[in-house]
């Protein structure tokens, strides 16, 4: 005859009240969370473009795909940059890396225009300082011209020597900390790419440019797209243009002779901005 210890008896009975009692918990925190889960996706709609301070900040676990919702008071110019960005767990649903999902806001197109004047063109500009340049064949020239405060516009006038020349506007949302036009040259379009891939460290490059100048430019996620680079006829015709500023950042004018393996380019410019 087998004996059964009541102590014995006593502790599994225990054990399953406290596998039933973790076993309801369990449930009920599943159902909380899928509740949760619908209310903030039932607000995902009212929500667009880029957050402002005080906005409403929706982030989305990689991994589980749990979503939460937070205000915040982030700067366009830290939203711009890393699309990851790391947070304290108990912020977010699941406790899961997340991801700021935040898309670039959309830049108006520029106004762009010729006019035959060329040789007053440049005339007037070969006596003024900084406003003739060589760009060499294979380089890639790239102006950086940033907003002013007083301004409300930038503005763009180049000419060249009797070859084309490939031109893009780029738009950069870094703030502001001087109001200094600066000249930049690499060998190529590949290797500026290279050096702003190291600066930024941002993944996921967007392709950008015109397949026939030879050149694969891809510039990066703070980026916005004002014009691509395609070729012009700069050699026939003044080209000319004009962009509203998006707001506070760095416009990036590319001059581009990366096609060109043989000529070297004589460039003419004059940029300036309006209010």
């Amino acid at each position: 005859m087998t004996m059964v210890s009541p102590v014995r008896e006593d502790a599994t009975e225990d054990q399953q009240k406290a596998a039933s009692a973790m076993e309801a918990q369990a449930s009920v925190e599943q159902e909380l969370l899928s509740a949760d889960q619908a209310q903030v996706l039932s607000k995902m709609a009212k929500y667009h473009g880029l957050p402002r301070s005080g906005d409403i900040v929706m982030i989305q676990s990689e991994h589980t795909g749990a979503v939460d919702i937070l205000s915040a008071d982030l700067e366009s110019a830290d939203l711009l940059g890393d699309h990851r960005r790391a947070f304290p767990p108990g912020l977010f649903l699941g406790g899961e890396l997340p991801v700021l999902s935040v898309s670039p806001p959309l830049i108006a197109p520029p106004c762009i225009w010729t006019f035959a004047k060329m040789k007053e063109f440049k005339s007037k500009l070969g006596k003024e300082k900084n406003s003739r340049l060589v760009v060499k064949r294979g380089e890639v020239v790239t102006i950086r011209v940033p907003t002013h405060p007083e301004g409300k516009r930038v503005c763009w006038e180049f000419a060249t020597d009797d070859y084309d020349i490939g031109f893009g506007v780029y738009f950069d949302w870094t703030p502001v900390t001087s109001t200094d036009i600066t000249v930049q040259v690499s060998d190529s379009s590949e290797d500026e790419d290279e050096d702003e891939e190291e600066e930024e460290e941002i993944e996921d490059p967007v392709p950008a440019g015109d397949v026939e100048r030879g050149s694969r430019s891809s510039l990066r996620g703070r980026y916005g797209e004002v014009m691509p680079v395609y070729r012009r006829d700069s050699h026939r015709d003044v080209q000319a243009g004009s962009h509203d500023y998006p707001g506070e950042g760095i416009y990036l004018l590319k001059f581009d002779n990366s096609y060109s393996l043989l000529r070297n380019k004589t460039l003419y410019f004059h940029i300036y901005y309006t209010s």
